[in-house]
């Protein structure tokens, strides 16, 4: 299926409205992006999250180190009310005055309904390689 230049920067828009939620250190912002039920596999936990209060939950964690991503390569896909954006991102962890570079895999799942678009899955993984 064909996407427009227009339906891919709306896709790829939705990951900086994510980072900016990022951005805000609030947990409840970020999880409300994602659909109730949604299903994010963290980049930084090993437990699958599958409630708007397991995403919350994670992102509490997360927060705490401050991440600011970027996207380094993506591929999206539109399939009507479903697109997908896979790729790798990286992000700059800040924990105790130290900052680390995480370069993971990632695959955005979006579903859009009457409230716009939301993120029904999120696989992040970081990549095998030191």
């Amino acid at each position: 299926m064909q996407i427009t230049e227009e339906q891919r920067e709306e896709i790829a828009a939705l990951f900086g409205l994510w980072n900016k939620a990022l951005q805000t250190g609030d947990a409840k912002q970020v999880a409300q992006l994602y659909a109730p039920d949604a299903t994010l596999l963290p980049t930084i936990s090993n437990e699958v999250r599958q409630t708007p209060h397991a995403i919350q939950d994670y992102f509490e964690e997360f927060l705490q180190l401050k991440p600011r991503g970027t996207i380094l390569q993506q591929k999206i896909r539109r399939f009507g009310d479903v697109a997908t954006n896979s790729g790798i991102y990286k992000f700059l962890l800040s924990d105790q005055d130290e900052d680390r570079v995480v370069v993971a895999r990632f695959s955005f799942v979006y579903t859009r309904d009457g409230d716009g678009w939301k993120i029904i899955e999120h696989h992040s993984s970081m990549m095998p390689e030191a």
